[in-house]
């Protein structure tokens, strides 16, 4: 099948993106010539450390937080595990329940599981058929015990924005710490974290064209935490460890960008989402489009496609040129179907057909247009070799015959 075109097209931007060559320029002098230890007081550490706090100012504007509640780690996993193992093991004596939904990241759940194993109780409140955390279902999982609930902004397969404003209320009308998992919606939603209401929130530069290996945990002032990385000073004496200077002036400037473009950015990549998710459904028969149909991510493409493995569809993609995914980037070497869409109620032989396509600033009408026209030869192909729609083909043959 002829299906290559000059050059590659990316769509998988949830799983990461390409690095911004403005942050790129940003960086490079602290990769080279200002290469000081931002600990130290001579004058090259001195502009080390210059550059992590203007990159802090750039962090926090983007969220609408102050400098001070900005700590910086190696990226979202660890701003997870941070902020759930930190808030649980200082709260415990005041209780010991956390609170999270079925479909949150991995670095979140088995961040829970490790703390199931130290005594904490973990309540997993389910969703619905879009995606959805239900508040209600939030408040009543709420005890006296109940020290952290940890939702994410927005679910990083399926796409579905949470409402996550009244769930922090409801949460700290219950006297709860509220985390937000917000590796997905950084840079690509407007976040104020005063609006939202939480106390913690993760984010990764990877995720908004900055470089991979570093991210930052927000933190609200008075928030009870323990620290992560025991050693030197750094980050206030909360996350020990030396400044990775280049790879923090990167988030800033990716943080400063964002902030600057997002406006222009984000409704041409809507346009984007929904010409492509118009396409498949025009194009393609027996799909399922996955995720809330308007409370969703501006970038993200879900679907399920019955009679054929999502990990077919990707490698005959990936033969045309074309980048995508069949659920999250940290999964998809696991034949395991999406933990999310179990949780979403689809059937396990569906859910391995899912195909997620994210958008990003790169891309182009030409690009999906390209899409649009490989893809559903694909399915097909695909389909062809299928036992189960063979069948599926002569039961509705034999039933448009007899009616």
């Amino acid at each position: 099948m002829e299906c290559m075109m000059d050059e590659l097209i990316y769509m998988d931007h949830a799983g990461t993106t390409k690095l911004d060559p403005r942050v790129l320029d940003a960086m490079m002098p602290y990769l080279t010539q200002a290469f000081g230890n931002a600990s130290q007081l001579y004058a090259l550490g001195a502009q080390a450390k210059q550059a992590v706090e203007k990159a802090r100012e750039q962090v926090a504007a983007l969220i609408g937080a102050k400098p001070s509640e900005i700590f910086f780690t190696s990226g979202g996993t660890e701003s997870d595990n941070w902020a759930l193992s930190g808030v649980a093991h200082s709260s415990e004596q005041r209780g010991n329940q956390i609170i999270t939904s079925q479909i949150e990241h991995e670095a979140v759940l088995k961040s829970a599981k490790s703390l199931e194993k130290h005594g904490f109780r973990v309540t997993y409140v389910p969703v619905d058929e879009h995606g959805l955390v239900d508040p209600g279902d939030v408040r009543k999982a709420l005890t006296d015990q109940t020290v952290l609930v940890s939702i994410m902004h927005a679910n990083n397969e399926v796409g579905t924005i949470e409402p996550i404003k009244e769930i922090a209320k409801i949460a700290k009308d219950g006297g709860a710490y509220v985390h937000v998992d917000a590796v997905q919606t950084t840079g690509s939603i407007p976040i104020d974290v005063d609006e939202i209401g939480c106390d913690l929130l993760s984010m990764s530069a990877h995720k908004f064209y900055g470089p991979k290996g570093v991210g930052a945990l927000y933190m609200r002032r008075r928030t009870k935490i323990g620290t992560f990385m025991n050693g030197g000073g750094q980050e206030s004496g909360r996350r020990a460890g030396t400044h990775n200077t280049p790879g923090i002036v990167g988030l800033g400037e990716a943080s400063r960008l964002a902030q600057l473009e997002l406006g222009a950015a984000q409704p041409r990549i809507t346009a984007l989402r929904d010409r492509l998710t118009k396409g498949i459904i025009e194009k393609i028969d027996g799909v399922k489009y996955n995720g809330h149909p308007t409370e969703r991510l501006p970038n993200n493409v879900n679907f399920c496609l019955h009679w054929a493995e999502g990990e077919a569809i990707l490698l005959m993609l990936d033969a045309c040129g074309i980048c995508a995914s069949s659920g999250s980037a940290c999964t998809s070497g696991s034949l395991d179907p999406s933990h999310v869409l179990l949780a979403m109620g689809i059937p396990a032989e569906i859910a391995h057909g899912s195909l997620r396509f994210t958008l990003g600033k790169g891309n182009t009408e030409e690009e999906v247009d390209f899409v649009l026209e490989v893809l559903p030869k694909i399915v097909q192909r695909i389909r062809d070799m299928s036992p189960t729609y063979r069948e599926h083909k002569k039961s509705h043959a034999a039933h448009a015959a007899a009616s």
